[in-house]
């Protein structure tokens, strides 16, 4: 176990945005219902084809939503931090999960019943607001992924995924230290491990990011957003 302080299960709750407007009596029963679990790296934290029983937060950690095609092809959809939460719009929806969300490193994830989840959209305006700009950011990153898939070339994409992921209401614990490999951060943005690896080297060349031991380190977040090859 690291030496460090962990946070623990109640203070990621109490620290999370969705939580920074509920009552007390609102604050007390998600602090009773929802629940940690620990996920290993290369775990599942959910299956395609489950059920959603629970709205999902990292703790710490990072989870990637991933498809594979019956032929074994990965689609990586994104990736998620810690400090992000997930899973709403299966909830709402009542569906099965369209997707796999597996661990890129050892994961602790809060679980939030979807009873507790669908109790507090009924009885809070400020968490059923903060719902409406979740899935508004959701939707402009996907559809971001999207036209960035179809009209930008592989060193752009590497920067618009990297990008991506400093979104303020979506995830908002990320350090300027993301811990991904090359390998990931290909999948996140359609490219090859090499393809990858070669954008990160052009882009470290131009001064916006920094390729460290164990993960890589943003040094100019908007030149990224703004990056066009």
């Amino acid at each position: 176990m690291p030496d460090q302080h962990q946070t623990s299960l109640k203070e990621a709750l109490r620290s999370a945005v969705w939580a920074q407007s509920l009552t007390p009596e609102q604050m007390a029963r998600v602090e009773a219902d929802t629940f940690e679990t620990f996920v290993p790296k290369g775990g599942y934290v959910c299956r395609k084809g489950d059920m959603v029983e629970n709205w999902l937060g990292i703790i710490d950690g990072m989870v990637k939503m991933n498809n594979f095609s019956p032929s074994g092809k990965c689609v990586t959809f994104t990736g998620v931090p810690a400090g992000g939460w997930f899973g709403e719009g299966s909830i709402l929806k009542n569906e099965i999960l369209k997707y796999d969300a597996m661990a890129l490193r050892d994961a602790r994830i809060a679980r939030m019943p979807a009873a507790t989840f669908m109790w507090l959209l009924d009885s809070s305006l400020p968490f059923t607001r903060f719902l409406l700009m979740q899935l508004n950011e959701r939707l402009g990153q996907f559809i971001g992924m999207v036209e960035n898939d179809r009209l930008l070339n592989p060193d752009t994409r590497v920067a618009r995924a990297l990008a991506s992921m400093f979104n303020s209401h979506l995830y908002p614990g990320l350090e300027k230290l993301i811990q991904i490999s090359q390998e990931e951060l290909g999948f996140l943005s359609g490219a090859s491990r090499q393809r990858a690896h070669q954008a990160l080297h052009l882009l470290e060349k131009q001064g916006l990011l920094r390729v460290d031991y164990g993960g890589i380190r943003i040094l100019d977040l908007e030149g990224l957003r703004r990056y066009e090859s």
